[in-house]
């Protein structure tokens, strides 16, 4: 591991000059970070790129613009928000985690962040560390990746490169200093075709030193996709339409079209169930969507129909990106195929 007192001063000089200027590092008077906006951004871009995450970011804050009004609204006035965020359970969550602040008060320390719902130990640091300068060092992918760089170890355990990331922390700027690993990690100690010439740590590098940094570290081994194949019925049309509300985890809360999963490679017998439960005649074939998520496909056929059913309007119910495309190929010639 390169030595602490040597890149804390090259890497943060760097980013006082190149930091990245987000909505949600806005400083109070006191010159940090406002822990409500640092919050909803760190859940935000857990699964979210930056460049989307900055519309997604400014809608939510306009429609919850403190926790108090976050914890006042409802569940399905959250979820909508969070429409096309993906992963709910997020927003629900936050949701979730807001009642507890308003009843309780804002936490200002690592462990009061992990102990509410949703909050793991990337989000407590980054909000204990930025918000309140408590010397916590944070780990995600870029940062990982830097630190495997650095000291040239292909295949960094989650517990090794904690350790590194709490030897490296600045103890002056710890807030800064994660945003400056992040940052790195972002814009130059990228996962393919690194930038190193302009990198500030590249003589601190083991990585750069061996000639090939993009090998480091090795790619994760990933778990196979599961495929799900399913059968949706649209009643109505693209500004009302029968919706379901959704229950599970996966898309708990969320409405769409009502549906049925396919069974032993049986759509027609999919179909048929749907259409009894409905009580929907006259099926109409509308196309394919093909919807991924991390570690899930979803295939789901779409079909227009005919039942005598209570119409929504479609704009004012929290949807799946799953049922926006959906109701996409209505207006898409057919055969339609939408890729997730």
């Amino acid at each position: 591991m390169p030595d602490p007192a040597a890149v804390r001063p090259l890497l943060l000089s760097w980013f006082d000059r190149h930091a990245r200027a987000l909505p949600w590092r806005l400083t109070r008077p006191d010159g940090r970070r406002d822990p409500y906006r640092v919050w909803i951004s760190e859940v935000l871009l857990q699964q979210t790129q930056v460049a989307r995450g900055l519309v997604y970011f400014e809608r939510f804050l306009t429609a919850f613009p403190d926790v108090e009004r976050l914890a006042a609204a409802p569940e399905e006035a959250v979820l909508k928000a969070w429409e096309g965020c993906g992963y709910y359970a997020r927003a629900r969550n936050l949701h979730r985690a807001a009642r507890e602040m308003a009843a309780s008060g804002m936490p200002t320390t690592h462990q009061g962040w992990l102990a509410l719902p949703g909050v793991g130990p990337y989000t407590a640091a980054a909000v204990a560390s930025l918000a309140f300068g408590e010397r916590q060092a944070v780990m995600d992918g870029n940062v990982r990746r830097v630190l495997s760089r650095l000291s040239g170890v292909r295949e960094p355990t989650d517990r090794w490169a904690q350790q590194q990331a709490d030897v490296l922390l600045d103890p002056q700027r710890p807030g800064d200093w994660n945003e400056a690993l992040m940052d790195l990690g972002a814009t130059i100690c990228t996962p393919k075709s690194p930038r190193c010439a302009v990198c500030p740590l590249q003589t601190h590098c083991a990585a750069f030193a061996s000639g090939d940094p993009a090998q480091y570290p090795a790619p994760k081994k990933r778990a196979a996709v599961q495929v799900t194949v399913a059968v949706a019925l649209l009643i109505g049309d693209g500004e009302q339409a029968y919706l379901e509300q959704r229950t599970g985890t996966l898309l708990g809360g969320l409405w769409g079209l009502p549906l049925e999963e396919v069974r032993d490679v049986d759509v027609a017998g999919a179909l048929n169930r749907l259409q009894q439960r409905l009580n929907a005649t006259e099926a109409e074939w509308l196309g394919v969507v093909n919807h991924t998520m991390t570690h899930r496909q979803i295939q789901l056929r779409v079909y227009r129909a005919q039942a005598a059913k209570p119409l929504t309007a479609v704009g004012g119910r929290p949807l799946s990106r799953l049922d926006h495309k959906a109701l996409a190929l209505l207006a898409a010639p057919q055969p339609a195929l939408f890729a997730g």
